[in-house]
């Protein structure tokens, strides 16, 4: 069983700076793809950004690339989202996921997700 636990969210203006952490069980991040999605108030869940298993290489939407970057720290069994430049559209909940799939993936390919953190930015 996966356990992801993500925290960082709060408050912030536009143009500034947050860093989210997922924190998983141990062996989650050696053997499953890493995820980060979110989603707006009455919005559908969409995918951010994405990591291969063992980290090292990701993958993201068009809408956060250059501004947010994804990283792991296995030592921590943690996963990590920086998000720069943050913009009033960057508001929602962000949740953590693991799966099979790290390219180019979709919801469908995580089947185990954390609680959720929201992240809301003012203009």
């Amino acid at each position: 069983q996966v356990d992801l636990v993500e925290s960082g969210g709060g408050l912030v203006q536009a143009g500034d700076s947050l860093t989210l952490s997922c924190a998983a069980s141990e062996g989650t991040l050696s053997n499953y793809a890493m995820g980060w999605f979110r989603q707006a108030p009455g919005k559908e869940r969409e995918f951010v950004a994405s990591l291969r298993w063992n980290g090292g290489v990701a993958y993201y939407s068009s809408s956060v690339k250059g501004r947010f970057t994804i990283s792991s720290d296995n030592a921590k069994n943690t996963v990590y989202l920086q998000m720069d430049n943050l913009k009033p559209e960057d508001t929602a909940v962000y949740y953590c996921a693991a799966g099979t799939k790290w390219y180019a993936p979709a919801l469908k390919d995580f089947g185990s997700w954390g609680q959720g953190t929201l992240v809301t930015v003012s203009s």
